[in-house]
């Protein structure tokens, strides 16, 4: 009993060791346009070329946060090699929820960054149908990482693969589904997730001040 204990102990330390190197490696990816974020929509002023350079880079890593959503496959092959109800139900779990909600709340907390920007600069009409353009584009990029193997700087190493294979598959029938299914996922996570992170800040911190008649629900008001 004791020897059965160790060596599933082993095999869990085992499993744990070689996922914490995709998982870290895909929450810097997740946490490089919320950073991003912070500097382009919060504290920076003005937009130079460098802003929209920053802009650029933003929308071509953000597809990285919401993408962690995939990596639930791999908790499927983790469950098959541990078999063990107890270290899934302890460990694994509680490991891959962590990190993929991670992963989901910087692409929530993105985009109302986003949101808050275009409100400071009285577009907040323009909130809604930004954020529906921005999940359909991390649709195909979650696409195009997942099934194409692509990834965000291959927009720079080989933009004509992207722009031969990667449009070409976008319309077949298949990956129009999967981009689809993709697409209706992310709205819905990201509407409740969205709610979820504004209750937990105070209106006042955002920092906004709201006119009643404000066409836009969804963006923050300030106390």
């Amino acid at each position: 009993m004791k020897g059965e204990l160790i060596e599933l102990i082993a095999r869990v330390l085992q499993v744990l060791r070689i996922n914490m190197n995709w998982m870290t490696w895909n929450l810097f990816l997740a946490f490089i346009p919320l950073a991003l974020s912070v500097w382009l929509f919060r504290t920076k002023r003005g937009r130079s070329w460098v802003w929209w350079l920053g802009f650029i880079v933003f929308y071509a890593f953000l597809p990285n946060a919401p993408y962690l959503l995939t990596d639930v496959i791999h908790l499927i092959d983790d469950i098959r090699t541990i078999q063990s109800v107890w270290i899934i139900t302890l460990v694994l779990m509680p490991v891959y929820l962590l990190v993929i909600f991670a992963g989901f709340e910087a692409y929530v907390i993105s985009l109302i960054n986003l949101g808050y920007y275009l409100h400071r600069i009285g577009k907040s009409q323009w909130i809604l149908r930004i954020e529906l353009i921005t999940h359909a584009l991390c649709a195909v990029g979650i696409y195009w990482g997942r099934f194409l193997r692509f990834n965000s700087w291959d927009f720079i190493t080989q933009p004509d693969a992207l722009l031969t294979k990667g449009v070409e598959e976008l319309f077949g029938k298949q990956p129009l589904v999967i981009i689809t299914i993709t697409f209706v996922i992310l709205s819905g996570l990201y509407w409740m997730m969205k709610r979820v992170s504004l209750g937990f800040v105070r209106p006042s911190a955002q920092g906004i001040a709201v006119q009643p008649n404000s066409p836009n629900t969804d963006t923050p008001n300030a106390g």
